[in-house]
């Protein structure tokens, strides 16, 4: 199989754990619909199958942490939810189809959003590992979605948005925790997960920390170069909101040299890794600057 194929294949299984899941639970049914309308939306499921991916480099039986990935799917799904509301960044349109507070309203936005949060850290309990190393890699993630982390770097993009240029490395620090945060904490965990050493875990998570880079640059990029149609969500929105990015800072062509640069900079992270799996994870960092949505 090919990159493409090896990803919807692994993003496949994800999305029917969760599928199971959230319907064998007692959830009231409107609250259940706006959960699973968001969930079900479409996406690459890209953390995730990070996870998956990280911890099949160590020969780890990815079965036993589909929980725990699928988890983090959950909680990346609520962030959008929340990100697209009134009072955070106001878009009506998120993977082509209306966001969840305009398919439903803006309470059961906000419900789903929290339950799809809090029951993602009871999800992660399912994983069949080793008590200590669950807490570890529970903590770990707990972290980058946090405060300190996702939460904190939302914070500060909404407190720079439509003010004065930001300085790089206020740009690079906001986006490492909005963005970064979950993509590394995905990879990283993963790694916990498999039972990795410590240069183990440090490759991994080198690597999620360079491929968060070159994909927000990327995201900034295609808000300005592509269109509504493709991005599946307003194009120019950046601009229109006056949100500090990559591009408004650099310019288009120094910001596709940088993420170009951080994708390199990901797979040579890699380099002790060999197999389908390294190289899977080699071809999504290419991926991350060639897409176009």
């Amino acid at each position: 199989m090919n990159m493409i194929e090896i990803l919807k294949q692994r993003g496949k299984s994800v999305e029917v754990f969760i599928s199971k899941y959230i319907i064998s639970e007692n959830i009231p049914n409107r609250l259940r619909d706006s959960m699973r309308y968001s969930l079900e939306a479409g996406g690459k499921r890209l953390r995730p199958v990070l996870c998956l991916t990280s911890a099949m480099l160590f020969e780890s039986d990815v079965e036993k942490i589909l929980p725990f990935a699928s988890a983090i799917e959950m909680i990346h799904t609520y962030s959008l939810i929340h990100d697209d509301l009134p009072a955070m960044d106001d878009d009506d349109l998120r993977r082509g189809k209306p966001s969840n507070h305009k398919a439903f309203d803006e309470a059961t936005a906000i419900l789903a959003g929290d339950g799809l949060l809090t029951d993602a850290f009871g999800l992660m309990c399912m994983a069949d590992v080793p008590p200590a190393t669950l807490v570890e890699a529970i903590r770990e993630f707990a972290l980058a979605a946090g405060s300190s982390g996702m939460v904190g770097g939302q914070a500060l993009d909404m407190m720079y948005t439509g003010g004065a240029a930001i300085s790089f490395d206020d740009l690079k620090e906001m986006h490492a925790m909005k963005t970064g945060a979950l993509i590394r904490a995905s990879c990283l965990c993963g790694a916990i997960l498999a039972g990795a050493d410590g240069d183990g875990r440090r490759h991994v998570a080198d690597f999620g920390r360079e491929l968060g880079i070159a994909f927000q640059i990327v995201d900034d990029i295609l808000d300005i170069v592509s269109d509504t149609a493709t991005l599946g969500k307003p194009a120019g929105s950046d601009i229109e909101k006056r949100k500090n990015t990559y591009p408004a800072l650099l310019g288009l062509e120094e910001s596709k040299s940088l993420a170009c640069s951080h994708a390199e900079a990901a797979k040579a992270s890699l380099a002790a890794f060999s197999g389908h799996d390294a190289d899977f994870l080699r071809a999504l960092a290419d991926m991350t600057v060639q897409r176009v949505a």
